[in-house]
């Protein structure tokens, strides 16, 4: 669990810790306290699955933090902070309240983590009442779902082990299947992970290779994190440029395609890359890399899309045609 440093709670994190206390627990009593006026030590302990005693000991805690608590008794009594304590929702505009909950949902949805969910809970709590369906609406305008629409693999879970190795400084093993289909064994020191475009990637210091490596998730298989520990080594950060780190070996092609394949390119060519030929067909400049990959995207088209040059590619297609014909023949 991560900790919780807070400016007038440091103090006493020590005190927190030798009680074997639940950190998340003690801060959400205290986002609790600060968005009710008033609660009663037996509604904290059952929103908390605790008992009352408990309770009572981690408000201790809170006071001896530095935080003012105190139990108001008889009818309409319970626990409180006091007033003059209280933090100003009003730092906090209807849009500034919006756009924090857009990006935590956006992360959860990628990846579980209950840190996560704490956060989102704290940052509702400063919502008034009055504003919830309005900050509501303006949270859900925008939306990242970076899940595929065809299953997740073995995305999802390999986040979850990657974060727990990366919080916890533990080393990290896993097969791995590089872009020419060689399979080799790793083992890395985790430093981040990364969400480059649709795909995920992890950037660590490969023991096997003795230099930083960038791995893609979907070309990981059998992840475990080792019992070993590793300690942080001067830190190289990753190119994320990729496009302009391999510039040099991409090249365009020429293509004649149908209009029933146009959002297939659009994500690759600029609009004055496109020109109609006819009333069915365009003529496109599609940036090409040298690789079995980029020639498998082409043929993935089908006969809706035909290389009219250069020629060496042209005249490889044909071959890989063939080869996919002879394959099929009776």
């Amino acid at each position: 669990m991560p900790q919780f440093y807070h400016p007038i709670l440091d103090n006493s994190l020590s005190t927190i810790q030798n009680k074997n206390m639940k950190i998340d627990r003690l801060v959400s009593i205290i986002m609790i306290l600060l968005e009710r006026k008033r609660i009663s030590a037996h509604e904290l302990a059952k929103m908390f699955e605790v008992s009352e005693r408990t309770i009572y000991r981690d408000i201790e805690s809170i006071n001896l933090a530095g935080i003012p608590v105190r139990a108001v008794p008889g009818v309409g009594g319970g626990i409180e902070i006091l007033p003059s304590y209280k933090v100003d929702k009003k730092v906090f505009s209807s849009d500034d309240l919006s756009a924090l909950l857009m990006g935590l949902s956006s992360i959860s949805g990628m990846i579980k983590s209950d840190e996560l969910a704490g956060a989102m809970a704290k940052i509702k709590s400063f919502i008034p009442k009055e504003k919830a369906d309005e900050i509501e609406l303006k949270a859900s305008q925008i939306i990242i779902d970076m899940e595929p629409w065809y299953g997740r693999g073995n995305i999802t879970p390999y986040l979850e082990i990657l974060k727990t190795a990366l919080q916890k400084n533990q080393l990290v093993s896993f097969s791995y299947f590089d872009g020419s289909s060689n399979k080799t064994e790793r083992t890395v020191e985790p430093y981040r992970l990364i969400l480059k475009g649709i795909n995920w990637y992890f950037y660590g210091f490969c023991l096997v290779r003795n230099d930083w490596r960038i791995f893609k998730l979907s070309r990981m298989t059998n992840l475990k994190i080792t019992e070993k520990k590793f300690s942080l080594r001067p830190y190289k950060p990753p190119i994320l440029d990729f496009e302009n780190a391999n510039y040099e070996s991409i090249t365009n092609v020429k293509l004649r395609i149908h209009k029933s394949i146009i959002d297939r390119v659009l994500d690759y060519c600029a609009q004055d890359q496109i020109i109609p030929d006819g009333d069915e067909h365009f003529i496109i400049s599609y940036p090409f890399a040298e690789s079995d990959y980029s020639y498998d995207m082409l043929l993935s088209m089908g006969e809706n899309c035909e290389c009219l040059e250069p020629a060496f590619v042209r005249e490889k297609l044909k071959m890989k045609i063939k080869k996919l014909a002879a394959l099929y023949k009776d």
